[in-house]
């Protein structure tokens, strides 16, 4: 028997199969990020040739074409125009087309953000304080309410679509952003609540007595205590909230149209002249992938903290 290594350690070709595996999932999940990403640097006609093609010249189409509203023009008139100041604009005249102004897709793009981290912040607020309150008071009939918010999550969202349609109709709260956050809070709201609960579990109640004897109120313990070794447990909660009203799709349809449509329902509709502008919407859709891939990475290194970060007082 080899007594030189850890009965707990795996072995050299354990090890050799774990890295196997990881390779072959790390290149299965990306292959679908990257051809998206190389088809936002095709042209039109590249994105949609057959057979596929791999190598092919870059082009900045799909970006001019996402940002820009353009329409097409006679020869004539487009050499009474001056000629092009920007590289864009040279662009988008090689294809006998002139920009008419901007696109909505910043808007869509701004509107993401305002109700994707409005939604987060407001579903780890309420989340973290109610799963206090159920992991450390006597809350009545705690367990049928624990399970009521369960419930919630036990049929998807689409299904309660069209009464909340009507009942944002009556309270002027569709296609807002208000409205939008408030939805998708109460959406995640059950989700936080309980995962977060399982973390406040795990964290002693003698530390909050002993910071309550020193003289701490309820509140300063809990922002002083709780909170700071529930950090890994509000980071991850905080990711799962910021993918699902980011990449909320349904709602957005049916209760935003104009002042508060995201950008997931204004992606697909991105026309180009003779069908769908794939570049274009390749290009959105690798810019729609980077604040929540920015978002997990900023959060990540409080993923690796321990549960009993900050219990020692000095």
């Amino acid at each position: 028997m080899d007594t030189s290594r850890s009965p707990m350690e795996p072995s050299g070709f354990s090890k050799k199969i774990a890295a196997f595996i990881i390779i072959v999932y790390t290149v299965v999940t990306l292959i679908p990020i990257t051809w998206i990403v190389l088809t936002g640097f095709k042209s039109v006609d590249s994105a949609v040739s057959y057979p596929p093609e791999v190598i092919f010249e870059p082009s900045l189409e799909g970006y001019v074409n996402l940002f820009t509203a353009r329409t097409r023009q006679s020869e004539e008139y487009l050499e009474s125009l001056p000629p092009p100041e920007t590289w864009y604009e040279e662009l988008v005249r090689s294809k006998d087309m002139v920009i008419t102004g901007p696109s909505k897709f910043f808007s869509r793009y701004l509107n993401s953000m305002i109700i994707g981290f409005g939604a987060t912040f407001l579903s780890i607020f309420l989340g973290t304080l109610a799963a206090y309150a159920f992991s450390r008071f006597k809350v009545p009939l705690k367990d049928d309410l624990m399970f009521f918010i369960l419930s919630t999550r036990m049929f998807p969202p689409i299904a309660v679509a069209v009464p909340i349609f009507i009942m944002y109709r009556k309270l002027g709260l569709g296609d807002t952003h208000i409205g939008m956050i408030i939805l998708y809070t109460v959406v995640n709201l059950s989700l936080a609540v309980w995962l977060l609960k399982g973390f406040m579990d795990e964290i002693p109640k003698e530390y909050e007595e002993a910071a309550m004897i020193d003289g701490y109120t309820r509140f300063q313990a809990f922002f002083k205590i709780v909170l700071p070794q529930a950090t890994t447990g509000i980071a991850a909660t905080a990711i799962f909230c910021m993918i699902f009203s980011w990449n909320e799709y349904a709602f957005a349809v049916l209760l935003t149209q104009f002042n508060a449509q995201t950008a997931p329902p204004f992606i697909p509709t991105i026309i180009g002249e003779g069908g769908i502008d794939w570049p274009a919407i390749a290009a959105g859709t690798t810019l729609f992938l980077l604040p929540v891939m920015i978002f997990t990475v900023v959060l990540r290194k409080h993923l690796l903290r321990g549960i009993t970060f900050g219990a020692v007082r000095k």
